[in-house]
C-alpha cells in the first residue's frame, strides 16, 4: 500500500485565538481537484486524507457534509482508496479542546455519522498521532489548551485514545470490515550522559503510552504510577484493558529525522537526528504489540542541494524492506505530503508563512524530485512485493466493489464476527 496524504492539521494557538488550518495554508480548498490528479499521476491508489473537523462537526449531531461529499465522490471517482483521518491536532471551537471530557462521545457519534453518510469507506485514522498531539497540547504548551503539566498531558492523552476506540467502535457498527491505521509517532530516547539513563528510560516507556492504552496492553509499573498519579483513574484503566479494538488494527508507525532524542542529565532533551532509524525502532514497537505494520509518515526538506529529500526518502525505503525481510509483517509506506506544508518549521506555533519544502509537490503542484522518485519507486515495486507473500495482502474492498455479492458477502461475515467478539467481552 504505497500512499501519500493531503495534511489536514488544525490546532489552535496563541490561547486559542488562532486557528492553523494545513489544509487553507496549502490551497487545497481551492485546488483539490488538482491534488487527486497529481496523486492519480504518481501511480497511487492510498491516500490519508479526512474533512476539516473544525468546519464539519457543527454541533452535537449537527454536520456540514458539503466539501466532504464532493471531494470522496472525487476520490471515489478516481479509484483512490482514502484512509480516512478524522482528527488531526484539533477539535472546533464549541468543544474546547482535549481536557474536555465530553470530547470522546462527541467524536465517536462524529466517527459515526461519517461511517453512514460514506459506507464504501473502509480504512480509518480515527485520531492521528495521539501521542504527540498529547504532548504538543498538554505537555510542551504549545497548542490548544497548552497545558504544561504532566496531569494536563494524561487528561489530554486519555480523551485522545478513548475517543479513538469509541470511534471504532463505531465505525465497526456501520462498517464491520471496516480496518483501522494507526498513525503514531515511533520515538526513541537516548541518555547523553550517565545521570541521564533513568530520565531516558523514562521516556521510552512513556512513549508507548498511547498505543498501550488503545491496544489494551498493560502498561509497566512506572508507566501506571505515573499514569494513576495524574489523574487517570483505575475504571478508565480497565476501559481501555477491556475495550481494545487492536485485531482490526495495522499499527502504522511515523518517523523523522527528529524522532530520536537525547537527553541530558537536567532532563532537556533535543533532536538527535537518525541514530538507530527506523528499521530498528520499527522492531521495538513490533516486538511490544505483534501487529501488521505500515510506515504512515516521513519527509524531509529539499534543501540546497535538491536531493535531500530524495536522499531520504531512498534510506527509508530501504529501512521498510529490511524491516519486511527480517520478518515484520509490513503492509505499507507513505511520504507525507502530497505538498509542500507551511509554518511546519515552527511546529504550527508561529503564523508566519513559511513554506516547508517537503512535499512530493510544491505549493503551484510542480512535482519535485522526490516525487519523481516516488513515482519510480511506485513503478517498480507495486507488482513485486504483492507476489513474495500473497499471506500479507491486506483485505481491501474497493468501493467500486462495495455493492457486489461477494462484498456484501464478507461484511454479514464481519458483522457475525464482530457480534462473537462483543458477547465474548460481556461474557
Amino acid at each position: 500500500m504505497f500512499a501519500t496524504g493531503i495534511e489536514n492539521s488544525i490546532p489552535k494557538i496563541k490561547h486559542g485565538t488562532v486557528r492553523i488550518d494545513q489544509m487553507e495554508a496549502s490551497g487545497h480548498y481551492r485546488l483539490w481537484r488538482r491534488d487527486f490528479e497529481c496523486v492519480s499521476e504518481l501511480g497511487l491508489s492510498f491516500l490519508r486524507y479526512g474533512p476539516p473537523l473544525h468546519t464539519t462537526l457543527l454541533g452535537p449531531g449537527r454536520y456540514d457534509w458539503e466539501f466532504a461529499d464532493i471531494t470522496f465522490a472525487e476520490l471515489r471517482r478516481r479509484e483512490i482508496v482514502p484512509i480516512v483521518d478524522l482528527c488531526h491536532f484539533g477539535v472546533p471551537d464549541w468543544i474546547g479542546d482535549f481536557q474536555n471530557p465530553d470530547f470522546p462521545e462527541h467524536f465517536a457519534a462524529y466517527a459515526k455519522a461519517f461511517a453512514q453518510r460514506f459506507p464504501w469507506v473502509q480504512f480509518y485514522t480515527p485520531v492521528n498521532e495521539m501521542f504527540i498531539c498529547a504532548q504538543f497540547s498538554g505537555k510542551f504548551g504549545w497548542w490548544n489548551e497548552q497545558g504544561t503539566t504532566d496531569y494536563t498531558f494524561v487528561t489530554a492523552l486519555k480523551h485522545l485514545v478513548k475517543a479513538n476506540v469509541l470511534a471504532m467502535q463505531t465505525i465497526l457498527q456501520v462498517r464491520p470490515d471496516a480496518i483501522f491505521i494507526q498513525s503514531e509517532s515511533s520515538e526513541y530516547f537516548h541518555a547523553e550522559n550517565p545521570q541521564a539513563i533513568k530520565l531516558a528510560e523514562l521516556e521510552n516507556a512513556r512513549r508507548f503510552l498511547s498505543l498501550d492504552l488503545n491496544y489494551g496492553h498493560r502498561v509497566d509499573s512506572d508507566m501506571y504510577e505515573y499514569l494513576i498519579d495524574n489523574g487517570l483513574t483505575k475504571d478508565e484503566y480497565h476501559f481501555f484493558l477491556e475495550n481494545n479494538m487492536r485485531h482490526h488494527c495495522i499499527l502504522g508507525n511515523d518517523y523523522y529525522w527528529t524522532n530520536e532524542h537525547r537527553v541530558s542529565a537536567s532532563g532537556h532533551h533535543r533532536a538527535s537526528g537518525e541514530i538507530f532509524g527506523y528499521s530498528e525502532i520499527t522492531r521495538q514497537y513490533y516486538d511490544r504489540y505483534r501487529l501488521p505494520v505500515m510506515h504512515t509518515e516521513t519527509n524531509f526538506v529539499e534543501g540546497a542541494n535538491g536531493d535531500e529529500a530524495v536522499n531520504w526518502l531512498w534510506k527509508e525505503w530501504a529501512n521498510v524492506l529490511r524491516v519486511r525481510n527480517d520478518g515484520v509483517p509490513t503492509v505499507g509506506f507513505t511520504w507525507y505530503s502530497l505538498t509542500d506544508q507551511v509554518d511546519w518549521d515552527t511546529a504550527l506555533c508561529e503564523t508566519n508563512g513559511n513554506v516547508h519544502p517537503v512535499g512530493l509537490y510544491d505549493l503551484n503542484r510542480q512535482i519535485r524530485a522526490v516525487g519523481r522518485c516516488y513515482r519510480q519507486i511506485i513503478a517498480d515495486w507495486s507488482q513485486v512485493l504483492p507476489t513474495q507473500s500473497v499471506c500479507l495482502t491486506v483485505p481491501i474492498v474497493p468501493a467500486s466493489e462495495y455493492e457486489d455479492r461477494a462484498a456484501r458477502r464478507k461484511r454479514a461475515e464481519a458483522r457475525e464476527l464482530r457480534l462473537a467478539e462483543q458477547a465474548e467481552e460481556v461474557g
